[in-house]
């Protein structure tokens, strides 16, 4: 492990992922750069710019002008989005640990002595737990609960709940995580999956600095479809579950029909009953085709193959 680990010149890397972030870049750097000139470690801060539409380039160009040695930025071509942000910066590191954070500000940077602290205890994982969630609105807070229970009743990974993309981990979860070319990815779950000795840091989330979250109801929704299907078959079992729990009732009432028609004067009428039964019938079956086709879209994204992202400029 120690031959291994010559190769990587810092201690930990910080990867932070931005998109339209510039007023809060230059407040992270600073409040980065001195917990971990206090913690007695060497680093590097591996900004990944996200195809940003406002001037967080001109902050990052103006930031690695005068830290060289520490900052490093990743520029995306375009918006490939958080997940593979995130990816990039762990591809592209080289310390002995990473630690991720957002650029927002929520997550305190002085957390990171925390997961340190733990990392030199021997945990290859290093997760903050949010003990308080400032700043949030109660759907947010309720939606996020129901994400997080959701995932667990329907996949075997365990994710603990409470918990987002701000964590340490060692160079040996790196290494799994970046021979890992699925394209949908969800970190979180793909880091609960590798096992691990993994404990978890209690903190309060803080509210937004400034600017707005770039994750709109829409983008949770997907984000959430996407750690569903990167990680369980449950909604394709459970719509196999309704198609037969369907075709036994249909069978019993054809046998009901056929009954009164052999043995009774009684005839089932009913155009508009009927009508409404092949409908929602019909619905179901354009459900289920949905659903088998967001899988099929899946495996065909994975069979092409492509780049997850395309970096337009390295800044080292």
């Amino acid at each position: 492990m120690k031959n291994i680990l010559s190769k990587y010149p810092y201690d930990v890397s910080v990867i932070v992922p931005i998109f339209n972030e510039q007023e809060n870049i230059e407040p992270l750097y600073t409040q980065i750069e001195t917990v971990l000139t206090r913690a007695q470690k060497t680093f590097e801060i591996l900004f990944v710019n996200d195809g940003s539409t406002d001037q967080s380039s001109l902050v990052l160009q103006r930031l690695h002008k005068d830290h060289k040695r520490i900052v490093k930025v990743l520029h995306f071509s375009r918006n490939f989005g958080h997940q593979l942000a995130l990816t990039a910066g762990l591809e592209h590191c080289n310390g002995k640990a990473a630690v991720i954070i957002d650029a927002d500000l929520q997550d305190p940077p002085e957390v990171i002595l925390g997961f340190l602290e733990k990392w030199e205890q021997g945990y290859e994982i290093v997760y903050g737990v949010r003990t308080e969630r400032k700043g949030e609105t109660f759907f947010k807070k309720f939606t996020a609960a129901m994400f997080y229970k959701g995932i667990r009743m329907m996949t075997a990974i365990d994710i603990p709940p409470n918990v987002g993309d701000f964590y340490l981990l060692d160079r040996k979860v790196i290494d799994i995580l970046n021979s890992l070319k699925e394209r949908h990815r969800f970190i979180r779950g793909l880091v609960a999956w590798v096992g691990y000795k993994r404990v978890g840091v209690p903190y309060i989330r803080d509210p937004r600095m400034n600017g707005k979250t770039k994750y709109s109801f829409w983008k949770m929704l997907k984000f959430s479809f996407d750690a569903v299907t990167s990680f369980s078959f449950t909604p394709l079992r459970f719509i196999s579950l309704v198609g037969t729990v369907f075709s036994l009732v249909s069978f019993l009432a054809i046998l009901v029909i056929i009954y009164e028609k052999l043995f009774t004067d009684y005839t089932v009428v009913g155009w508009a009953s009927l009508m409404v039964v092949v409908l929602f019938i019909g619905g179901l079956q354009l459900m289920a085709l949905g659903m088998i086709g967001e899988y099929i879209a899946r495996i065909g994204d994975d069979v092409r193959c492509r780049p997850l992202y395309s970096i337009n400029e390295i800044w080292e």
